[in-house]
């Protein structure tokens, strides 16, 4: 993003709400090494300059040495030390940050996992708290930690990205902005040695810098921030249109989750960004059938279904769990009930002959909810054979 467009500082604290809730920036970058840490200590500087009570909350400089000399003079709230496994290890301090009350606090690397022992899993959480204070919230991520985005950054990077950020998260933020950085600036960058240690330098060129990755990088970042950007004018449209109340939310989609299919997670996904371009409400429903029911379904579908409906919820959805014999009847039905206007379902990878015994899900589908949009969408991976 050009400097001219990049909203100023001040422009963020003018949108402190009137409510008790503080308000969430998120500066999201297309890898590390394009400068998000250091923008943030640069913004912390240029409030403070004007008055605004800022605070350090967590920052991560990774040893380099212009983002540590940036830190200056700027006030740090102590870590917290926490004792795992014989080892001391250092975390955000939230209550300590509470009880500080500052206005702004600058939070870095929120995708990270809290050693065990801290008041939350996750960092997102920990801001999630700090902001429900009261108290304004700067952090950073970047885009491969998108949840939602995590089937395509394996895809585009061959790696399975551990720590992400629900697109909940995201979408709650009151302010998305974009550290941009042309491709070869960045690469230069990490050759210099500014990024990452000398030994890992050759096979980061290699591997997920390499020109190709960061160009969809880069793009899948300035995507997200365009969302950001839409939400934002789509609220401000509905409350002007509305004389300051919410209208109520027009499409609303559902997507079917079952307890034997292995790429659910990723149907998911791709439901959690089809609803965040239509701007959409989203149910996640499972239907438990008498032969799927708890007492039948093996240990390991069980486990699986659960972690699936937890990925659900923290991609933004509702998620419902109903009981019938019927699961295409079930799901039209609540889709009638519910003014779903959209079904999202994967392809069927079942055996023909189990198809053939059981239904196929999908084309019952199309063929019964004739008042429903119904779309069939296409996932990497294969259900094992049962």
């Amino acid at each position: 993003m050009d400097d001219e467009k990049r909203p100023e500082p001040e422009a963020f604290l003018d949108l402190v709400a009137q409510t008790q809730r503080g308000q969430l920036k998120v500066y999201i970058g297309a890898a590390a090494g394009v400068g998000k840490t250091y923008r943030m200590l640069e913004e912390a500087h240029q409030v403070r300059d004007r008055g605004v009570d800022v605070v350090l909350g967590f920052i991560e400089t990774h040893h380099r040495r212009e983002t540590e000399e940036r830190i200056g003079n700027l006030e740090i709230v102590a870590r917290r030390k926490i004792s795992y496994r014989e080892v001391t290890l250092e975390e955000m301090d939230v209550d300590a940050i509470i009880a500080r009350k500052p206005e702004v606090v600058i939070v870095d690397e929120l995708a990270h996992t809290n050693v065990p022992g801290s008041s939350h899993e996750k960092r997102y959480q920990d801001v999630e708290q700090i902001v429900s204070t009261g108290i304004n919230v700067t952090t950073a991520m970047n885009i491969q930690h998108v949840e939602s985005l995590n089937a395509v950054m394996r895809r585009l990077t061959g790696i399975d990205v551990r720590e992400t950020v629900p697109d909940s998260f995201l979408a709650r933020a009151d302010q998305i902005v974009d550290i941009d950085m042309p491709m070869e600036a960045l690469r230069e960058r990490l050759r210099e040695g500014k990024i990452y240690p000398q030994e890992q330098i050759e096979h980061a060129l290699k591997n997920f810098f390499k020109p190709s990755n960061l160009a969809s990088l880069r793009e899948l970042a300035l995507r997200e921030v365009a969302r950001s950007l839409d939400r934002q004018r789509l609220d401000r449209e509905s409350l002007k249109r509305e004389g300051g109340r919410h209208a109520n939310v027009i499409d609303r989609i559902m997507v079917g989750i079952s307890s034997n299919a292995a790429d659910i997670g990723q149907l998911l996904r791709k439901a959690s960004r089809i609803a965040g371009q239509l701007n959409a409400e989203w149910f996640a429903v499972h239907i438990e059938t008498p032969a799927e029911s708890v007492k039948n379904i093996g240990t390991r579908d069980f486990v699986a279904l659960l972690n699936n409906i937890n990925v659900a919820s923290d991609l933004g959805a509702e998620t419902v769990w109903l009981k019938s014999d019927d699961v295409v009847k079930a799901l039209i039905d609540f889709a009638h009930d519910k003014g779903v206007t959209k079904l999202i379902v994967g392809r069927t990878h079942q055996p023909r002959w189990r198809r053939w015994l059981k239904g196929d899900v999908p084309a019952r589908l199309v063929a019964d909810a004739r008042d429903l949009d119904v779309e069939i969408v296409a996932t990497e991976e294969r259900e094992e054979s049962r």
